[in-house]
């Protein structure tokens, strides 16, 4: 290849860069964070597998919405009112408002926890920031905001770094992870909760609306399919494998003690062998920037998405009064999120944010598949996408997922209805 070939092509990279990358580092959020730390604390290495299978249901997902947008140049919303009507547009966006609700509750969980590390009480830091995240969105340079907030939740590349100076047991990690044993069942609800808030937080129904609009929005044609699926491929990989190491250290520095996290100090005592006495600060910066990104993105990307079904006045570039509908409801996610944790601060006990935000994890778990079914029914339509159809492999993958989560549901449903039936 000539330099001028691989200039050219180099530049068209960067010309769709951004829609994978940023939807994958902003998964590991405050709910991406404590889910792999808890998974890691509490059960060693044994959900390294799923959290393998996911990588690729997660790169396959969002290559798939990436596709659906440069072909039909349309949002999900769209494409779901256009084919399946309203009342099945409203099954959806009912699914992703409580979904991204719930999510959203989880980033400002985040942000207390992480704020609580220098002594700043919930109930006085989350309306703070949630006023701030308002008038950053409403007023502000949202995108300056957000591309900054980025650089700072990369604070948590330091678990790579951790994980070759921690003594962990490589070998012990690579068979655990790739051949099936008994270690990676499980029949406790606690492990298979864990288990559907890993799907729910790596593979998150708001990230698929999220790079579809990007797409649309960046002007993606399907002669740029191969350098947007690179960056669909390289954030997927860059995320999980963040992921994979948060999980690694977690168990290596809990050493099979299989007890749950606490508190963010729990949490960011993992990060000792890289930050010594400053492992609170770092752990404390990231979280906090991961958590205000996601307290940014995913109502934003709510508001957009149901705003889109129903034909409302939409954007950033519009006036309240001129899309009282678009703002109303992105003002509506973040009061009440941030009011429920208010609430949960004032009571005083870290725990409980963190449990609240693993159970909003496993709530967007439960509802993924809703959303998957829509996307893989819209990507098959040979009358939609011609010949940018789905492969059998993908299908294979994304029907795969849907059947695992159902799986993941149907067995906790059994454990919490039929305890008798899984006691040891």
């Amino acid at each position: 290849m000539t330099p001028t070939k691989r200039r050219a092509r180099w530049l068209a990279y960067l010309a769709v860069l951004g829609p994978g990358i940023l939807a994958a580092v902003a998964g590991n959020d405050a709910g991406g964070v404590y889910t792999y730390a808890s998974a890691g604390a509490e059960y060693g290495f044994r959900m390294l597998w799923l959290l393998f299978f996911i990588t690729f249901a997660l790169i396959v997902v969002q290559e798939m919405c990436a596709r659906m947008g440069a072909v039909t140049g349309k949002g999900l919303s769209d494409l779901i009112r256009e084919n399946f009507g309203v009342r099945w547009t409203l099954v959806a966006m009912l699914a992703l408002l409580i979904a991204n609700s719930f999510i959203t509750m989880s980033e400002f969980a985040g942000i207390a926890s992480a704020l609580q590390m220098f002594g700043i009480p919930g109930y006085l830091s989350v309306p703070v920031v949630a006023v701030a995240v308002w008038l950053l969105v409403v007023k502000g340079d949202y995108g300056t905001v957000e591309k900054g907030l980025i650089i700072i939740a990369l604070l948590f590349l330091a678990y790579p770094i951790a994980a070759f100076l921690e003594p962990v047991p490589w070998g012990n990690v690579l068979h655990t992870m790739l051949v099936p044993s008994s270690t990676w069942l499980d029949t406790s609800p606690r492990f298979i909760l864990l288990g559907i808030g890993i799907i729910g937080t790596t593979v998150a129904p708001w990230m698929q609306f999220y790079v579809q609009a990007s797409v649309v929005d960046k002007g993606v044609r399907t002669q740029d399919l191969p350098m947007q699926r690179a960056d669909i491929f390289s954030g997927g990989i860059v995320a999980n494998l963040v992921a994979f190491f948060i999980i690694v250290v977690t168990a290596t520095a809990f050493l099979g003690r299989h007890q749950p996290i606490g508190s963010a100090l729990d949490a960011a005592t993992t990060l000792r062998p890289v930050a010594g006495n400053f492992a609170s600060l770092l752990f404390a910066a990231g979280l906090l920037g991961a958590s205000v990104m996601g307290a940014l993105a995913v109502p934003l990307t709510t508001s957009y998405a149901v705003s889109e079904a129903f034909g409302w006045e939409r954007g950033l570039g519009q006036r309240f009064r001129q899309a009282p509908l678009f703002y109303g409801l992105y003002t509506f996610i973040i009061a009440v999120s941030a009011l429920v944790v208010m609430v949960l601060s004032a009571i005083g006990k870290d725990a409980l944010l963190i449990e609240a935000i693993l159970r909003a994890q496993q709530i967007s778990g439960m509802i993924t598949p809703i959303i998957l079914v829509f996307i893989l029914l819209l990507i098959n339509n040979p009358r939609l996408m011609g010949r940018h159809t789905n492969s059998r492999v993908y299908n294979i993958i994304a029907w795969g997922t849907v059947a695992l989560v159902g799986l993941f549901i149907l067995a906790w449903l059994a454990t919490e209805l039929l305890p008798g039936l899984f006691a040891r």
